[in-house]
């Protein structure tokens, strides 16, 4: 991350990383989205089930590790956490060397995994606006001696093209230093200041949670595709909502499968000693 990228991600609360995947990570990445949702959606009505402390009931996939909830159709979202026991072709994400770069630039200390979601938006649907302000601890962004401090951070990852008419994801810039909570509702389409971040196939974008963001409207006829992987300081626990404050979901398969450096930004506590 240089000193341009340290800058911008300070004063804005969000980057664009040109590039950050190569065409064969796009192309690997793509094809296990495309079967996970299918196999999510074949599923997703079956048990066993999981209520969330936040509310919405998944399905827990027992064969593959998943947690799945919401629906195909006109404004409807697919939401697929831990998607890493999915398929090993997500392996390429857990300490992806270009990713962590950046993350170990904006987050101080041992850094660990907090949130992995395979989102499908399709058409019609958004995403509401929210964060922003004054928020919980977990979400903060800080800055002191050491340089930028920020709490909870996501990277986005694109698999294919996506313009403001396809539901891009959505910001306030600067939002992430406001003291005080957005007055405008959820609405992306509804709040000033909100800017669309048009993206091509393999570009990244890095926010801290407390940035106000969102996604506009999906009014294309293609189905949005991003994959989401938080990361924090490693006092923190999943932040997934099936698994909310709960520590990291990894199959026994999945650890089996992991190189050391791997599994320990799943180890949220006690610290390795």
């Amino acid at each position: 991350m240089d000193e341009k990228e340290q800058y911008e991600f300070d004063r804005q609360g969000y980057i664009v990383i040109k590039e950050l995947l190569s065409g064969e990570e796009v192309a690997s990445l793509a094809r296990a989205i495309d079967e996970l949702e299918e196999h999510a959606l074949r599923h997703l009505d079956l048990p066993p089930r999981k209520q969330s402390a936040w509310g919405p009931e998944y399905h827990a996939n027992p064969e593959r590790g998943y947690h799945v909830q919401g629906a195909k159709g006109q404004g409807r979202t697919l939401i697929v956490e831990d998607f890493w026991n999915a398929d090993p072709a997500f392996d390429l994400l857990a300490d992806h060397p270009r990713t962590m770069q950046y993350i170990r630039a904006v987050v101080q200390g041992r850094v660990t995994v907090n949130n992995s979601e395979l989102r499908v938006r399709y058409t019609g649907n958004h995403s509401g606006t929210h964060m922003g302000g004054p928020i919980d601890h977990k979400y903060c962004y800080g800055h002191n001696a050491k340089g930028i401090d920020a709490m909870m951070v996501r990277m986005i990852y694109f698999v294919h093209p996506v313009s403001n008419g396809e539901g891009a994801f959505c910001v306030v810039p600067g939002t992430h230093k406001t003291n005080r909570p957005s007055p405008y509702g959820n609405d992306p389409h509804a709040e000033p200041g909100m800017i669309g971040l048009e993206v091509e196939a393999g570009d990244g974008i890095l926010f801290t949670e407390n940035l106000r963001h969102g996604g506009f409207v999906n009014r294309s006829p293609r189905t949005r595709k991003t994959l989401h992987v938080g990361y924090g300081p490693f006092w923190m626990m999943s932040q997934n909502i099936a698994t909310m404050d709960e520590p990291p979901h990894l199959t026994e398969q999945t650890r089996a499968r992991y190189r050391r450096e791997q599994l320990d930004l799943f180890r949220a506590w006690p610290p390795r000693a």
